[in-house]
């Protein structure tokens, strides 16, 4: 079993993601392996709020160069999780 704080990584504070708070929405950092039911129960024991929806997407790496050496940047997943009408989420 997996705990929350293995699931939600960190909250996602963006110019973005601010738009989308007043509407009860946030992002989060999650983990790859990580399915939306699991996001929405993480959710509502680290933060102690009601979780309508979970929408989930991968945000893929991007391709880098240093000099002669190409790489890329890591895939995260990311989640969108909306709640109940009245609650938020205290962003610091």
């Amino acid at each position: 079993m997996k705990l929350a704080y293995d699931i939600i990584k960190s909250i996602i504070h963006t110019e973005k993601s601010t738009q989308l708070e007043p509407a009860g929405k946030y992002w989060f950092l999650v983990d790859r392996r990580a399915n939306k039911q699991e996001i929405k129960k993480a959710v509502e024991d680290i933060y102690k709020v009601d979780v309508v929806s979970v929408n989930t997407f991968i945000s893929h790496g991007k391709l880098k160069r240093v000099r002669f050496q190409a790489g890329r940047t890591p895939e995260l997943k990311k989640a969108i999780v909306t709640l109940k009408t009245g609650q938020k989420i205290e962003v610091t």
